[in-house]
């Protein structure tokens, strides 16, 4: 599963990363984690605050997260 952390690589997107990591961990997901840092391929994703994370290409709000982890 690939997940993408859309951000500029600041605090709140590091502590977004290992909630993902952890997550995957705890549902035995394995996971490949793509950073998103240029602003265009973030606006492009339709992306308006960050850090926001995309699983397998689709932007996921946080009451997707869940769902979409689980499959």
């Amino acid at each position: 599963m690939k997940l993408s952390i859309y951000g500029k690589g600041c605090k709140k997107c590091e502590q977004l990363t290992a909630n993902a990591q952890q997550a995957a961990v705890a549902l035995g997901l394995a996971v490949e984690i793509e950073k998103v840092t240029d602003m265009n391929a973030i606006i492009d994703k339709g992306v308006m605050r960050t850090p926001a994370l995309g699983i397998e290409g689709k932007v996921a709000s946080s009451e997707e997260l869940q769902t979409l982890l689980k499959g």
